[in-house]
């Protein structure tokens, strides 16, 4: 099996429903918990290199983080459009862009593999730690090309390498220590996380120019309960299915993970430097 495709036993549609019903679960504390990530955000909008005018889709867009920072660049002639699987998080986007001034936001829900959109309809393509989650990530990579004009732009992020996102791996590895293995197979988010293997699925795709820069940023935290209740509010459809849980097994989970992280304490709480790996490309 290759980092591209799914595992054995995977089960693409009830995967995506649980993504969907997960992220529309934590839509409102996914974008609360934005600042977190306030350091990447500005990099691959830097790696983007957007100009004012131009039409920009942000796939696997959430509650548009990106996408609000993104319509700053290209308002008021141009715009953007967020979409994602989960209509909760565009909704939420939609609520928080109108509260900043930007009523003109664009949205639509819409699966990143059976893109919506016709041919050639976008200047820029942004895709904010989204890929490894599509099953397929070649297919939606495909779908990204067909919306872009010719020398159209695609910029992303994706987790690095396990052992370099702490942020991550540490309830990860946690979860999976204590509980049993889920009944419905997840791509692991750390699949496109080598540079090689990113810079190789891109060039399948029929992407040029390419180039991946890794980005590193910081996490702290006042307490573990902090930490672990950060983890959930980035986790989706795992988040959905930790939830159901009896709330026994989830004490049991907060405590483990407590104990696990006591290597990242540092003054005033805890600390996780974690790598993100930057990638531009052009159609």
């Amino acid at each position: 099996m290759s980092a591209h495709t799914p595992p054995p036993g995977f089960d693409a549609r009830r995967f995506k429903a649980l993504e969907r019903s997960g992220f529309n679960r934590i839509a409102a504390r996914y974008a609360d918990g934005a600042h977190l990530r306030g350091s990447l955000q500005a990099a691959l909008l830097e790696a983007a290199a957007l100009a004012p005018g131009e039409h920009v889709l942000d796939l696997a867009a959430g509650p548009g983080l990106l996408a609000r920072n993104a319509a700053r660049q290209v308002l008021p002639d141009g715009w953007v459009l967020a979409s994602d699987i989960a209509e909760g998080m565009l909704a939420e986007g939609q609520r928080r862009a109108a509260a900043e001034g930007l009523p003109d936001l664009l949205a639509a829900a819409c699966d990143a593999e059976h893109l919506a959109f016709g041919d050639g309809s976008f200047d820029v393509a942004l895709i904010g730690l989204g890929l490894f989650i599509f099953p397929e990530p070649g297919k939606a990579l495909a779908e990204l090309r067909r919306v872009l004009r010719p020398g159209g732009r695609l910029a992303l992020s994706v987790w690095g390498p396990r052992d370099a996102v702490p942020l991550i791996a540490r309830a990860q590895d946690c979860i999976a220590r204590l509980l049993p293995a889920p009944k419905v197979p997840r791509p692991s988010v750390f699949r496109l996380g080598d540079a090689e293997a990113l810079t190789a699925l891109l060039a399948d795709a029929g992407f040029g120019d390419v180039q991946i820069t890794p980005h590193v940023f910081n996490c702290h935290f006042d307490c573990a309960d902090a930490y672990w209740q950060a983890f959930l509010d980035l986790a989706g459809g795992a988040a959905e299915a930790l939830a159901r849980l009896p709330e026994a097994t989830q004490a049991q989970l907060r405590a483990a993970v407590a104990d696990d992280i006591e290597a990242h304490r540092s003054a005033g709480g805890f600390c996780f430097e974690n790598t993100v790996q930057i990638a531009s490309a052009r159609r």
